[in-house]
């Protein structure tokens, strides 16, 4: 047994822990728990706890049913939660996936991910993340579909803005960094009831497991203020919708491949190309960073959303930005993509961002010239006139672009790759054949 293993063991001695959550996500982004007994670890360190891999969206089919999921004791982290004795009585751990012979399973979503964190190693580098998660913060989830009531009337940046829930933010960081996960900042963002929480950068993997414990943390948080967290891309019509921006470095070492001191960005040969891959192919990508109906509600013209693949430095109606806080600093050389909604599959989405980047190094690809005016603003021709590639505007069109992609297929694995394509297609047709308020009131009278 080595030592993180016998750390986790003595930890749950020590502090009398009775439950131990074994996590793990579903190829959609969903989090899965299966709770064991302390007594019962050990066991789980060394043979894995079974179960139907049949019963997972996008995991296994049922003659191949039977799946292990092997405690990863690096990501182990104590609860926060107390009980009325003042006692943490739970802890969790995340999973890692395999089939009974013990090969990782094609169907995880942290292994789509090693594995390109792999290819990124091979090459030299390690990859950093930093998001900034956005969320609604609502006083109830009505379900009959219904226009939910935000819990605060708020806007950017406003302080007393909290009609519910007023000590929301600084309960869940400080529930957050006690559970290890380090927050930079956090605000009120620009709709009614909407929030933003940063996290700390870290390595990929590490950051995509945060995530996954960030939405489960402010969910609970959030219950017991009195209202309810949701990461629907896009709740109201009328508002900003939910974003997920994230920061992306490599390191060579402890040195920032994206830095060049002499370059007029300040961006190295490396840090061009590896934006220029992620702008080729962002079409491709865009069905992971953005994977429900809803979500190309968010990505519309006149929003704050992208719908071109274009790229800026202080430019915040580009695709990508290269923020510019700190020149000459090289450790906070980065590129922020600013596609992906608070919804997606962190783990698919860091993995096929990367998989983009990595590919325009290896063929290195040539970055076009900055976008200096306002995208958002320009018209389709205009845009088709800057060489701006236009990304879909519905899940069917982003659907159609990532089928035909030999690098969203590689990155994902042929497993995972076939299952979101059918899953996602059956979502698109559920949701084309709905009528909805809008056809109603438009043409009933027809």
């Amino acid at each position: 047994m080595d030592r993180q293993q016998q750390f986790v063991l003595r930890t749950l001695e020590e502090r009398d822990i009775r439950f131990v959550r074994l996590w793990f996500t579903d190829v959609l982004g969903y989090l899965k728990s299966v709770a064991v007994a302390p007594a019962e670890l050990e066991g789980a360190f060394s043979e894995g706890i079974g179960f139907d891999g049949s019963s997972v969206e996008g995991y296994a089919r049922v003659f191949e049913s039977d799946m292990i999921a092997k405690p990863d004791p690096s990501t182990f982290q104590v609860l926060p939660w107390e009980s009325n004795d003042g006692k943490v009585y739970s802890a969790r751990m995340f999973c890692d996936i395999t089939m009974p012979d013990g090969s990782p399973s094609w169907a995880d979503p942290r292994h789509v991910l090693r594995r390109v964190m792999g290819e990124a190693a091979s090459m030299g580098f390690t990859c950093y993340v930093h998001p900034e998660i956005e969320f609604f913060l609502l006083k109830d989830l009505p379900g009959d579909g219904s226009v939910p009531e935000p819990a605060d009337q708020g806007g950017f940046f406003d302080q007393a803005s909290h009609d519910a829930a007023p000590h929301f933010r600084r309960r869940a960081i400080e529930t957050l960094e006690a559970m290890g996960i380090s927050v930079e900042f956090s605000h009120h963002e620009g709709a009614p009831g909407q929030q933003e929480i940063d996290l700390r950068y870290a390595d990929a993997l590490t950051m995509a497991d945060n995530i996954m414990s960030f939405r489960y943390v402010v969910k609970e948080v959030a219950i017991t203020q009195g209202v309810r967290a949701s990461f629907m891309p896009k709740p109201y019509a009328d508002q900003p919708g939910s974003a997920m921006h994230t920061h992306f470095s490599l390191f060579e070492g402890e040195t920032n491949a994206f830095y060049d001191a002499d370059d007029e960005y300040q961006m190295s040969p490396t840090g061009k190309s590896f934006l220029a891959g992620v702008l080729r192919h962002a079409p491709e990508i865009t069905a992971v960073s953005c994977q429900w109906v809803n979500s190309y509600k968010r990505l519309v013209i006149g929003d704050e959303a992208p719908t071109a693949a274009s790229w800026g430095q202080a430019n915040r109606s580009a695709m990508i930005r290269v923020p510019n806080y700190s020149p000459g600093k090289s450790s906070s050389q980065r590129m922020e993509f600013r596609l992906p909604d608070s919804g997606c599959n962190p783990y698919l989405m860091f993995a096929t961002v990367i998989a983009a980047g990595l590919k325009g190094i290896r063929e290195e690809y040539e970055l076009p010239a900055p976008a200096e005016d306002d995208v958002l603003s320009m018209s389709e021709t205009e845009r088709r006139a800057m060489g701006y590639l236009r990304l879909p505007a519905s899940l069917e069109s982003a659907l159609g672009a990532m089928e035909n992609s030999e690098l969203v297929a590689e990155a994902l694995g042929e497993h995972v790759f076939d299952f979101f394509l059918r899953n996602k297609r059956a979502e698109f047709e559920a949701y084309r054949r709905q009528v909805t308020p809008f056809e109603l009131k438009r043409y009933l009278s027809l």
